[in-house]
């Protein structure tokens, strides 16, 4: 099992959904969990030494990437000269490769510190993950892990602004290598889609957008409930929504 979580946002945390989701952990043993941006509400050192706590008691390997929070907003200087300095110091690397016995995950930073939400890839993220995925063992599942989604449903006016630039430039170049799906947050709701069949990408099997939702701030949007996503073996996704009455993570 894979364990997808996005946009903790941690200083907006909600001590209930982190006991929650140590204990869904624990029961179960995820193979790994992805983390897919918006680690902290401000970028805060405090806030990610709290996440880099949370995320080391799950007991299970991680990959994160950056969220457009996850850079200062407020103090400029630091905005613009060294957005990613405090995310580094907790987690380095902020385009990472996990391997694990049935997943092959790569990390995206499509965050830039000239724009709030929009995302961004460049030439170069492209092909480097390109290699990636040719060198990725064939009977791996194979995932990007990017904080703004590729897609957005078309009446969701607000959210479409925020695709990645060179989005679809990328997809077409990965697709060809034996990508499964690309794992995102940023809109704090979960959903599935098929960029196969949407951009026509020629491939023979789906390649799932997933959005997760937030899975422990209070910050909800549109009245959604807490959640985060789980992909098994063959690339299923379930969904979990937190149950206020059991304080626990059930399934959708």
């Amino acid at each position: 099992m894979l364990v997808h979580l996005s946009d903790l946002h941690f200083g907006t945390e909600q001590p209930e959904c982190i006991r929650a989701l140590e204990a869904f952990c624990a029961k179960h043993q995820p193979e790994a969990i992805v983390v897919s941006g918006d680690l902290t509400q401000r970028a805060r050192f405090k806030q990610f030494y709290s996440c880099r706590q949370f995320l080391d008691r799950l007991k299970c390997p991680y990959l994160v990437v950056p969220g457009n929070h996850d850079i200062p907003l407020f103090h400029l200087w630091n905005r613009f000269f060294s957005p990613f300095a405090r995310y580094q110091l907790f987690f380095g690397n902020m385009e990472m490769t996990l391997e694990t016995e049935h997943f092959f995950l790569v990390g995206v930073n499509s965050i830039r510190r000239r724009f709030h939400t929009r995302g961004h890839i460049s030439l170069s993220q492209i092909t480097r993950v390109d290699q990636h995925l040719k060198q990725a063992p064939r009977h791996k599942l194979k995932y990007v892990v990017a904080h703004q989604p590729f897609y957005i449903p078309p009446q969701d006016k607000e959210g479409v602004k925020d695709c990645p630039v060179l989005g679809r430039m990328a997809l077409q170049t990965w697709a060809q290598n034996g990508l499964n799906g690309l794992l995102h947050g940023h809109l704090h709701q979960s959903a599935r889609y098929d960029l196969n069949d949407i951009y026509q990408l020629g491939c023979v099997h789906p390649i799932w957008d997933i959005h997760a939702g937030t899975a422990t701030s209070h910050r909800l949007h549109h009245g959604v409930t807490n959640s985060f996503n789980t992909l098994d073996l063959h690339g299923n996704m379930q969904s979990y929504v937190f149950d206020v009455a059991s304080q626990q993570f059930c399934l959708a």
